[in-house]
């Protein structure tokens, strides 16, 4: 059996093909296949309120690959989302009927908090340490999602329009900036030994460039260092000399500085790595929804 996710980003659109597992401990999966297009909606959306043509016709484009894709792989479900970018653009619902009629895909646009509760859907905090209380962090293009979690259970999480995208469009606001340090300050002050959880694509590219071993957290004063040293770069220079994706190259440096800040604001030291983001929430939400 095989299940698969649609992540339509602000920054990139992804594909994940997983096999379902099955075992005495319940239901889980396996990686199968992983494309990442880097369309970047974020540019039209943030800037614009809406799609161009062109982009339109590029994720049509893509949408029809990944349902050639899933045909190929005989995919039994699937669920395709599309997050901030998508929310803002005035002509999200016309995309998603061209996508329909074009690739016969069926896409929802989802709200910030349902975005926050598929990226809670992997569970990560089932296998951490009970003694600690951690905030999750996903950053993306368009928005920040944050949970707080304490003996293993959700306390609280909200969605934030505060990503790397904005950032570099000069999209982002100060009352947002605001609003995100009273919600994260106001859930976490009364919590000891609060550790972090960091996921998407620019905080997995960090702790690999960190060369921490797996399992192992990454520490504020090293986050820190490694952002001092790619800001000190320019973006030919982070292409060229650090043999970074110009679509990563621009967006890490913004990522790091919201990573940075939430730490700040929270006197997390460490935050953790694992290797999930939007597209393993939602294999598990089918799994959760169909199997469980």
């Amino acid at each position: 059996m095989r299940y698969a996710a649609i992540d339509i980003g602000s920054n990139a659109v992804r594909l994940l093909i997983a096999d379902i597992t099955h075992n005495e401990k319940g239901y889980g999966f396996k990686k199968n296949t992983l494309v990442r297009v880097p369309l970047r909606l974020g540019d039209d959306a943030f800037l614009d309120q809406k799609i161009s043509p062109k982009k339109i016709d590029d994720l049509v484009k893509t949408m029809s690959a990944f349902k050639n894709l899933m045909d190929v792989y005989q995919v039994t479900k699937y669920l395709a989302c599309a997050t901030s970018a998508m929310r803002e653009a005035g002509n999200g619902k016309e995309i998603i009927k061209k996508i329909k009629k074009v690739a016969d895909i069926d896409l929802e646009i989802i709200e910030g908090q349902r975005e926050a509760n598929i990226i809670y859907s992997n569970h990560i905090e089932q296998n951490l340490d009970a003694n600690k209380s951690y905030l999750y962090i996903d950053v993306g293009g368009g928005s920040t999602e944050l949970s707080v979690f304490v003996n293993k259970q959700p306390l609280a999480s909200k969605s934030f329009n505060i990503g790397t995208i904005r950032i570099l469009d000069n999209q982002d606001k100060d009352e947002t900036w605001d609003e995100m340090r009273d919600w994260v300050k106001s859930r976490t002050k009364e919590l000891k030994n609060l550790a972090g959880i960091g996921t998407g694509g620019n905080i997995n590219k960090l702790f690999r460039m960190s060369g921490e071993k797996e399992d192992m957290p990454l520490n504020f004063a090293k986050l820190n260092s490694m952002y001092n040293e790619l800001n000190s770069y320019s973006l030919k220079e982070r292409i060229t000399l650090l043999k970074l994706n110009q679509d990563r190259a621009d967006v890490i440096v913004p990522a790091c500085e919201i990573y940075l800040t939430l730490m700040k604001w929270t006197g997390i030291k460490q935050i953790y790595v694992p290797k999930v983001g939007m597209v393993d929430g939602i294999i598990n939400l089918l799994i959760e929804e169909n199997l469980e």
